[in-house]
């Protein structure tokens, strides 16, 4: 009897392994994980110097892994083993608590964020300080700075980067906005901060900056139809409920203008909704890194100028800086078109400028 079952679970693992490589021999490749949001490996080029250089063998056990039949699934059930089995508090780094999905970021990157105060600085001597600029930094803090110590987790020393951002731009007023956040202002399943959280944040830098922020009786929030599934969704690998979007605006906002670096008008108003079919929707705001682009606002109060060194928080934020600017200018230093020699074209005479780029950027080697 014995022996029967195990010729049965033989032939029957030998089954489903046949039917797994058949499927993944006969199915067509995909392109993309939505999940993971990255391009999956593709069947690579076989030659003779292919062979030779080991590149094809190498190249083919990367595409068998990103093509491997059900291979969320399978990725699910291995977080799901890691998490509820072996008693590991992350899956690649991410973990789970409160219900908010976080990156372990540790430890703090002190040469990785020295590069960005010698960019920073780069950019000072170049555009800045010959343009009559007002200058403001800030750093936006990561998710898990408001998660990790309480959840038992590591997590890079926020208040040491904060440090070296503003003793490393002394030409700059530093604005500290971690008191205007908590955990509930970041998305459960995304690295990136909630817009209709944001006021308390807005408030704090207009302050800083010497204009006013918009009132919050003054907003309309509306939600988004699709779900939004962020990135540690897909990193994480565990099934986590999405997050529902929202999105503010209000009489001004509607009537700005976004254009691109040529002077070409994408939209009005400070949402792109076509991007609400995107592989992220949170493309949604301000097209998500298409840059430089420029807000003008026809109805602010002065005609004062704004250019903001960003990355992808600031497509949610810098709108409701918009009430006293006539135009802003958001540019990235870590794009090809906007690299510091490129910036010739950024209208900086007389203009407020504000540094503000995420924890996870400028301890990631990013700048």
């Amino acid at each position: 009897m014995n022996k029967k079952i195990r010729i049965v679970g033989i032939l029957a693992l030998a089954v489903i392994w046949l039917g797994l490589t058949a499927f993944a021999w006969l199915r067509s490749p995909s392109e993309l994980s939505t999940s993971e949001r990255r391009p999956l490996d593709q069947f690579p080029e076989l030659n003779a110097e292919t062979l030779l250089d080991t590149s094809f063998m190498r190249k083919f056990e990367e595409y068998t892994l990103d093509q491997f039949p059900l291979r969320d699934t399978f990725r699910q059930i291995k977080a799901l083993f890691h998490y509820n089995v072996m008693g590991q508090k992350d899956n690649n780094d991410i973990y789970v608590a409160d219900g908010y999905a976080a990156k372990m970021d540790y430890p703090l990157n002190k040469d990785s964020v020295e590069h960005a105060i010698k960019q920073f600085n780069i950019a000072n001597r170049l555009y800045l300080q010959k343009n009559n600029c007002k200058v403001y930094a800030t750093v936006v803090p990561d998710k898990s700075y408001y998660l990790a110590e309480e959840s038992g987790h590591l997590s890079m020393d926020h208040e040491a980067m904060c440090r070296m951002i503003a003793e490393g731009m002394p030409w700059a007023t530093y604005v500290d906005i971690t008191d205007a956040l908590k955990a509930e202002d970041y998305y459960r399943t995304d690295t990136h901060w909630r817009q209709e959280k944001l006021l308390p944040v807005a408030e704090k830098l207009t302050q800083a900056m010497g204009v006013s922020a918009f009132a919050p009786e003054s907003m309309q929030i509306s939600s988004l139809d699709r779900p939004f599934y962020g990135v540690y969704h897909g990193q994480a690998a565990l099934p986590l409920a999405p997050d529902t979007m929202e999105i503010m605006t209000n009489d001004v906002l509607k009537e700005c203008i976004v254009s691109n670096a040529m002077g070409e008008v994408l939209y009005k108003g400070v949402h792109d909704m076509t991007k609400q079919n995107a592989l992220d929707l949170y493309d949604v705001f301000l097209s998500g890194l298409e840059e430089p682009l420029v807000i003008e606002n026809p109805n602010a109060k002065t005609d004062k100028k704004l250019v903001v060194f960003r990355d992808s928080f600031g497509s949610s934020l810098v709108p409701l800086l918009a009430r006293d600017y006539a135009k802003i200018t958001l540019v990235d230093i870590r794009k090809t078109s906007t690299q510091i020699t490129g910036l010739g074209g950024v209208d900086f005479q007389n203009a407020d400028v504000l540094f503000m780029y995420s924890a996870l950027v400028l301890n990631g080697n990013y700048i």
